[in-house]
């Protein structure tokens, strides 16, 4: 029924309807603002790149032939916005020259280490990420990009992807294990 609704309204969006734009923006901005904030830095920076995507989003949905894809489509453009904007700040630096595959089970220990907290604390931590290792993991952990999928859109190799996200979740684990240190006063 829910889906119904929406696909009603983007159906109004494509006829140019402002009355179902506003309600397309009430239904779909808090995921958008949330994949942008995960991305962007600067809560503003963000903002205002929400803002972008729904302008893009609204100028461009007469052309999005089937409907049932519009949650995949606004993600990506979002998404791109963000990749993006962080070309232009020249933030997103990510040295190519890190090809080199972490080992499996370090992956996978990172992996039970860092998701035994809670996502607000997760993505508090991954704010002092860099950008190109913040962007890495955000795509692989919170937006489901295999390293393959991630390496064609960053335009970089699956190592450097994999290499990237190793380091994300190792700072992160560090992040996340001193303040529960601090916490607990143990460390």
């Amino acid at each position: 029924m829910q889906r119904d609704i929406h696909k009603e309204v983007i159906a109004k969006c494509q006829q140019g309807d402002r009355a179902a734009q506003y309600e397309l923006y009430r239904l779909y901005s808090h995921a958008m603002y949330n994949i942008c904030r995960r991305m962007i830095p600067d809560d503003d920076d963000a903002k205002d790149l929400l803002q972008e995507v729904f302008i893009e989003v609204f100028g461009q949905i007469k052309k999005l032939n089937d409907i049932n894809f519009f949650s995949a489509w606004i993600k990506r453009v979002t998404i791109n916005k963000c990749l993006n904007a962080l070309r232009k700040k020249r933030l997103f630096v990510m040295s190519l020259d890190e090809g080199i595959d972490p080992p499996e089970e370090v992956l996978e220990t990172y992996d039970q280490d860092v998701m035994a907290h809670d996502v607000k604390s997760i993505l508090h931590a991954a704010e002092n990420l860099a950008p190109g290792a913040r962007t890495v993991f955000n795509l692989y952990l919170f937006d489901g990009y295999d390293h393959q999928e991630i390496a064609d859109i960053l335009q970089i190799s699956v190592s450097a992807s994999k290499s990237q996200y190793c380091k994300a979740k190792a700072k992160i684990r560090n992040i996340l294990m001193s303040a529960k240190d601090q916490k607990y006063g143990t460390g």
